[in-house]
């Protein structure tokens, strides 16, 4: 099989440490958003269960299909709205599903139409550039802000990686996530008391709807999804210089969501920083076997969903500064890259900063992340400032 000749040690890592960064980092809030429904302890193995088909389906079956890397994430803002409204609006769990199922609905919608596409396709590159350098940049501060609570083992693996960009370059990031694990395991610092043994078992729940909660969690659940987690995604995919086909795997990820849904798969969408991972040069030197470290990230996530509590207790027994501190890592190629192309062209240097800086500052208006709003500030600002202006001459292309 191809993929087994395409596969390296560094993609399977790459394709690890997307799961290590993306599961560990917000599966607190999926439990919170369960809970916040009176989720049973079986309900929210269930979650987990059909959250990790969902993403590992999406992006292991796509990325072997079309030979490049498609990354497919849960919303981890849509479960922060999900725990919000839960337990202000004493919805019941029949009634989230419910909206899970609208908000699945909603999602194949934009991606049949074809209209997220076509507004993705008019924002320019230097402002898609920038807004995945402002995404990517709060977890390269997060590894460096690690220093204040565990110094020892965020210089040790600093001291890794520089060593291993040197003389190893191509495992850099492998080095540097086994360095982190030595140390901590040497040090104590593994929470191996996490890791219990028990499968997954599906619950199905059957959908209630309601009024209420078509307002209140299924379209909050749908914006913040497109606008906080689909649109960096595909800003990833042009960054990166993957040609996908956005539409398609739009409406994928939505049926996804609605065969899940009764199971607790809330929403589906692209990933945004797994996928700069699993996409940059870390992953392979060749872009074309790029695909073998998200499709490693699938099969890992069905793993995740098959095995439930005993793949959950092994992520979560890492240190929290050794995760924030290897995303960090992993990503510096990404975030100077797109910082590279956000500024490359003065006319529109300053909207691209203010995109940057506007994402970068992680502010949230009326339940949307930084990065719809950061996109916005950048189309204004530049619509100010090159609207009715001439185009600059462009030289004439050498033969």
């Amino acid at each position: 099989m191809q993929f087994f000749k395409d596969l390296s040690l560094s993609a399977f890592t790459a394709g690890f440490v997307a799961v290590l960064v993306g599961f560990t980092s917000s599966v607190a809030i999926v439990f919170q958003a369960a809970q916040a429904f009176g989720a049973t302890p079986g309900q929210i193995t269930s979650w987990m269960w059909a959250l990790g088909l969902g993403m590992g389906l999406c992006s292991l079956v796509p990325s072997l299909i079309l030979r490049q890397p498609v990354m497919v994430a849960w919303s981890t803002p849509g479960a922060a709205v999900l725990a919000t409204a839960g337990l202000a609006g004493g919805f019941s769990m029949g009634e989230a599903i419910g909206a899970f199922m609208v908000c699945a609905l909603l999602i194949t919608l934009s991606g049949v139409t074809g209209w997220f596409e076509r507004v993705m396709s008019r924002i320019p590159m230097e402002i898609a550039s920038a807004l995945l350098a402002g995404v990517l940049a709060r977890f390269g501060m997060q590894a460096f802000a690690a220093l204040q609570t565990a110094l020892p083992l965020v210089l040790a693996m600093l001291l890794a990686y520089l060593l291993a960009r040197r003389l190893l370059p191509r495992y850099a990031v492998v080095l540097t996530l086994a360095a982190g694990i030595a140390w901590a395991a040497v040090g104590g610092q593994m929470r191996w008391s996490a890791v219990h043994l028990a499968p997954a078992m599906p619950v199905f729940t059957a959908p209630q709807f309601s009024l209420q909660a078509l307002m209140s969690l299924a379209l909050p659940l749908f914006i913040v999804t497109m606008a906080s987690q689909n649109l960096p995604g595909v800003a990833v995919m042009r960054a990166t210089g993957y040609q996908l086909p956005v539409s398609r795997l739009i409406t994928m990820t939505g049926l996804a969501t609605l065969a899940l849904a009764p199971f607790g798969a809330f929403a589906l969408n692209f990933s945004a920083i797994t996928a700069a991972i699993c996409m940059g040069p870390e992953a392979h030197p060749d872009r074309a076997r790029r695909y073998t470290a998200a499709a490693s990230c699938g099969l890992l996530y069905i793993a995740v969903g098959i095995f439930g509590a005993v793949v959950t207790g092994l992520l979560t027994a890492f240190p929290q500064e050794l995760v924030v501190a290897i995303a960090g890592l992993a990503l510096l190629s990404a975030i100077g890259g797109g910082l590279a192309g956000a500024l490359q062209s003065e006319s529109q240097r300053e909207a691209a900063l203010i995109t940057f800086l506007v994402t970068l500052s992680g502010v949230t208006l009326a339940g949307i992340g930084s990065a719809f709003w950061g996109v916005v500030a950048g189309s204004l600002a530049l619509l100010v400032q090159q609207y009715g202006r001439p185009r600059a001459h462009q030289p004439p292309r050498r033969p």
